[in-house]
């Protein structure tokens, strides 16, 4: 028989709305808060924005993040409840998700890396469509892509801008990304492929100087890329809890059969 998880340290994070301080405010007072180095636990109050934020900020520090609803849109969160906080983080099951790591070399031959935990977009800075080559562990896959970009979705955010492109979703325990074209012109009957999560993607930019093209990675943006290398970062682990009638596999199985 399992002993159920004691989380005796909460580190309550909030977003800066009254909503949301509001909660802070409350929980504070019944179970008290500490700093996030400190916490056996973080608690994010918001919405899927600050759940961003918190997973993007706390990516590497090895502790489980548990968010309550207190925003906008919540598909990252639980329901709130000033009541009963230590027993649903006792109970609560843990998805492990890991992001994307994006390398990018813009036309002066600089290169930068940041991390995804949603998706990364190439997508054109200028009136006119993006041109793309696209190749998949080295092998050319699309010797052009003309488009106003292109995407590489996580399971985690295949429900949020890949889906918004007609994107597939992608259960959260399946090994894939999904590769997601954005308004595609040429070639017209390409929608896209679901790729091994192992996979590296590699985006190169045919006409940078006349076509200038950005790259983001969930919030950091590059501009004026030449090529852009993406793969899974299997090396960072993120626990995400949730409650057991609202983990994150059943929102997404059911987002499914939504219309």
């Amino acid at each position: 028989m399992n002993t159920p998880r004691r989380f005796e340290r909460i580190a309550l994070i909030a977003s800066q709305t009254p909503e949301a301080e509001a909660a802070r405010a409350t929980l504070a007072a019944r179970y008290g808060t500490v700093a996030p180095q400190d916490a056996d636990v973080i608690v994010a109050l918001g919405g899927d924005g600050l759940m961003l934020q918190t997973l993007h900020k706390f990516m590497t520090a090895g502790k489980p993040i548990y968010g309550m609803h207190r925003g906008t849109v919540g598909f990252l969160m639980n329901d709130y409840s000033a009541d009963g906080l230590e027993e649903r983080l006792a109970a609560a099951q843990t998805t492990v998700i890991h992001p994307l790591r994006m390398r990018t070399t813009d036309i002066s031959g600089t290169t930068q890396e940041y991390r995804a935990i949603n998706e990364v977009s190439v997508f054109r800075s200028s009136h006119q469509a993006a041109r793309l080559r696209v190749l998949v562990d080295g092998r050319e896959r699309l010797a052009e892509l003309i488009a106003d970009g292109i995407l590489i979705a996580t399971p985690a955010g295949s429900t949020a801008y890949n889906l918004s492109v007609q994107g597939p979703i992608i259960p959260m325990g399946a090994p894939l990304l999904a590769l997601t074209p954005i308004s595609p012109f040429r070639p017209r009957r390409w929608h896209g492929a679901l790729l091994p999560d192992k996979a590296q993607v590699t985006i190169e930019v045919l006409d940078p100087a006349k076509r200038p093209v950005a790259a983001v990675a969930d919030h950091d943006e590059v501009r004026d890329v030449r090529s852009v290398e993406v793969s899974m970062d299997q090396s960072i682990r993120i626990n995400m809890m949730f409650d057991p009638d609202h983990s994150l596999d059943e929102r997404i199985l059911r987002e499914q059969f939504n219309f």
